[in-house]
């Protein structure tokens, strides 16, 4: 099984100029976010993917592969009397919505929602 480490320098090769102590430090910074009880043997992949996310807000990376910033992005625009409005990227549950920045995070996510299910009412569709 890979670990955490070996799956961010495989997934994300912006990281690759990060030295693995800094790198070493934001997992142990990241791991109590991420349960291994629900990940199960999918832990090293979402703390890999939590960790990147972080790394990315954080300022790290190369930005030849975008940044944050990147994702606000010009959502109207008016001319008389100018008036310019942002997208801020974020959508959905607010606790989840920094998560949308990256593609890390979305990535994330996308793993979270395979196995964590939401608890429902049984009379739901």
């Amino acid at each position: 099984m890979m670990t955490a480490l070996e799956i961010i320098r495989m997934l994300a090769k912006e990281f690759d100029s990060v030295d693995d102590a800094a790198l070493k430090a934001m997992l142990v910074l990241t791991r109590p976010l991420v349960s291994k009880k629900r990940f199960g043997k999918l832990y090293p992949q979402a703390l890999a993917l939590l960790t990147a996310h972080r790394l990315k807000l954080s300022g790290y990376g190369e930005s030849s592969f975008g940044t944050a910033g990147d994702t606000l992005r010009v959502a109207s625009y008016s001319e008389g009397e100018t008036s310019v409005s942002f997208s801020s990227g974020q959508t959905g549950v607010q606790a989840d919505s920094e998560l949308t920045l990256t593609s890390y995070g979305l990535e994330y996510l996308a793993l979270r929602r395979k196995v964590i299910i939401p608890i429902r009412s049984g009379g739901e569709y």
